[in-house]
């Protein structure tokens, strides 16, 4: 529930065009760390392999990762060129927009593949706090949820960013269906963890969060180098967004988690 905190940001009235810069600037940085934490994570079973000499263990996970990358990062590449010609196509098209009006423009539908992103990196999150309850580790898993909940409340103010930069004003569903996407997944996760304890799926499902989010950062620095903040301006406001980032992490390491 904690993703929707940052959600209203989106519906900022009139946003001077530095602040909206300056708000894309804290989403770069708020992603950038969550790339490092979702890579850190998918790495860390394979690197833990990798020291008790289980050379097929390491094997395949690190091929799962790196399929997981490709999928989430080029999948997501040729999808846009894929959905712009389908756009280009002519009125009789299906396109994403005319499927579902909450993306119709290019702003809405890099929030939503934000959404996308943060919901595959939440689900490999829900899988730790489930597979902590399946093992009796109770405890873990409640200081899980809370570390989580504290960080993923600026995961959603870093889905709305690019509406806010553009001046989009998104209607509250469209929030709503927003951080569904985004924070749902975690209690998804949560329910395959509780049954299923397994560290190729996890590493797959980081793997994909991974991608994603890279794909997203690219596309977030586009946005950035068009508007009309200073270059100092979006240097700070990406260091806030990181420092942000990981002073909410910081939160799960206080509780020896």
């Amino acid at each position: 529930m904690t993703i929707f905190l940052g959600l209203p940001v989106g519906r900022m009235r009139a946003a001077a065009p530095r602040v909206k810069g300056g708000l894309n600037a804290v989403a770069i940085g708020i992603l950038l760390f969550l790339l490092w934490d979702v890579l850190a994570h998918a790495w860390e079973p394979v690197d833990a392999a990798l020291a008790k000499g289980d050379w097929g263990a390491s094997a395949r996970g690190g091929l799962v990762l790196g399929a997981g990358l490709v999928v989430g990062f080029a999948g997501l590449v040729h999808y846009g060129r894929w959905a712009a010609r389908r756009r280009l196509a002519g009125p009789g098209a299906a396109t994403a927009s005319e499927l579902a009006p909450a993306v119709r423009s290019p702003a809405g539908r890099l929030a939503l593949t934000i959404a996308v992103g943060i919901g595959l990196h939440n689900f490999a999150e829900g899988l730790a706090i489930g597979s902590s309850a399946a093992q009796g580790e109770i405890a873990l898993a409640v200081l899980l949820v809370i570390g989580f909940g504290l960080h993923n409340a600026t995961e959603g103010f870093g889905i709305v960013a690019p509406l806010a930069a553009a001046g989009e004003r998104p209607s509250w569903g469209t929030l709503a269906l927003l951080g569904l996407i985004g924070g749902g997944p975690t209690f998804l996760g949560t329910l395959l963890g509780q049954r299923v304890v397994n560290d190729t799926l996890s590493i797959a499902f980081l793997g994909l969060a991974a991608g994603s989010i890279l794909y997203v950062v690219i596309e977030l620095l586009a946005v950035a180098r068009r508007s009309a903040a200073s270059k100092e301006l979006t240097t700070w406001c990406i260091l806030l967004g990181l420092l942000l980032g990981f002073a909410t992490d910081a939160v799960v390491t206080a509780a020896g988690v």
